[in-house]
């Protein structure tokens, strides 16, 4: 019987944007035991990235995939860490994710959001995608939830509050939202993928 452990150690998993999400996801899943992870950013750490997302004072102006790469080693040495320092779109998205078990869509943007969403479900046939919608602002923690929406999409969020509405994005919403990815992206591991 394979144990909870190998299964996360067999585990794949890309990231798509290492923000506010995106950099908790990783570090959630890298604290898990999940063997691998494929990341992927265009962006540099700037010192406003620093109240929600998982980079230090030191790391100002490295990249993103740099930087996080280096936080995960540093949690722990046995993650493997294939790195993109990129912007993503429709034709890089299968290429870049072809041996991914999940997904996990960390974008800001609903544009791009639909955009990995959309070619995950309707040009690979492998990996489900755990996307957010809805975790802006502040309040009731209770209000963000995980759905399965289908069986390879899984949606956090409360469904909602945008950045539109509400103009702020707190540390600790954002990591309440992280956490339900990767928590539904480790049970994906365990009870689906690596049965």
């Amino acid at each position: 019987m394979v144990s909870i452990n190998e299964k996360l150690q067999c585990g794949v998993v890309g990231i798509a944007g290492l923000g506010g999400l995106g950099s908790t996801v990783a570090v959630a899943l890298t604290r898990a035991g999940v063997g691998k992870l494929i990341i992927v950013d265009f962006d540099h750490v700037d010192k406003s990235n620093l109240s929600r997302q998982q980079y230090f004072t030191d790391q100002i102006g490295k990249t993103k995939v740099e930087a996080l790469t280096e936080n995960l080693q540093r949690i722990n040495s046995d993650v493997e860490v294939i790195g993109y320092q990129q912007r993503l779109n429709a034709g890089s998205v299968p290429e870049i994710f072809a041996d991914a078990d999940v997904i996990a869509e960390c974008f800001d943007k609903a544009e791009e959001k639909r955009m990995i969403v959309e070619t995950v479900l309707s040009r690979m046939d492998k990996p489900i995608v755990v996307t957010v919608s809805g975790l802006a602002g502040y309040g009731n923690s209770n209000t963000i939830q995980t759905r399965r929406i289908s069986k390879r999409l899984i949606l956090v969020g409360d469904g909602k509050s945008g950045i539109d509405s509400c103009k702020v994005l707190t540390a600790s919403r954002v990591g309440i939202a992280a956490c339900h990815q990767a928590n539904a992206i480790i049970e994906v591991l365990i009870d689906e993928i690596n049965k």
